[in-house]
């Protein structure tokens, strides 16, 4: 699917409240997709919601999860309705008024059947685009996963066509009145993710150096 195509227009995945907020390119989705280190899967086990933190990748249109075959939650999520969520922070919105303080954000919403994958070329690419994503160079860099640890892991893939994203940018928005009285200061604190300096392993033996791709974050 071609990033200039546009998102899903289905009444799950269109915004209702702070429409102008809505964004309707692919090419948005896939930014915030691949900025995004974590996303939150949210399923039902039990009968009962859960929400999983879990990191991710992104093929193309396909969104792939991971995680233990023997995880109960995971396996509740194969073939069912699931929902997929990242949210950037841009920034803190201090107003005037206290109902008026907000958050400059970027996020997405995605929604599919989870499918298992189980041919093993695309679970390879599937971790693969896991780890590259979270960790870039380390799939060349580090060993291969060994048999044992194939068959314990279950790859997921999510199809990206219904998507929403969400955007707000800019000050604060107070009542003529609350800006008239100028009585508080309003403004936006900006967020920033940073990498500090990598910390290597005590176990590491001497003369192995940080790698270029660790530095390169």
């Amino acid at each position: 699917m071609s990033p200039s195509t546009p998102l899903s227009p289905t009444t799950r995945s269109t915004p209702r409240r702070n429409r102008q907020r809505a964004r309707t390119e692919r090419a948005e989705l896939y930014a915030v997709l691949d900025e995004a280190l974590i996303c939150h899967l949210g399923v039902l086990s039990g009968g009962a919601p859960v929400v999983l933190p879990t990191c991710f990748g992104r093929e193309d249109n396909t969104l792939y999860l991971h995680g233990s075959t023997g995880a109960a939650s995971l396996r509740t999520a194969v073939d069912t309705p699931v929902c997929v969520t990242v949210t950037l922070l841009d920034g803190l919105v201090y107003a005037r008024s206290v109902m008026h303080h907000s958050a400059n954000y970027r996020s997405a919403v995605v929604h599919g059947n989870a499918t298992l994958v189980s041919d093993g070329a695309q679970r390879l690419r599937g971790l693969r685009a896991i780890v590259q994503h979270t960790t870039p160079g380390s799939w060349e860099h580090a060993r291969q996963p060994s048999g044992k640890e194939l068959a314990a892991t279950a790859v997921l893939a999510l199809d990206l066509t219904e998507a929403s994203v969400k955007v707000r940018t800019g000050p604060p928005v107070d009542d003529d009145e609350d800006v008239d009285a100028a009585t508080a200061w309003a403004g936006v604190l900006p967020v920033r993710t940073t990498f500090g300096e990598p910390t290597p392993c005590p176990l590491l033996p001497p003369g192995i150096d940080t790698p270029p791709h660790v530095l390169a974050r």
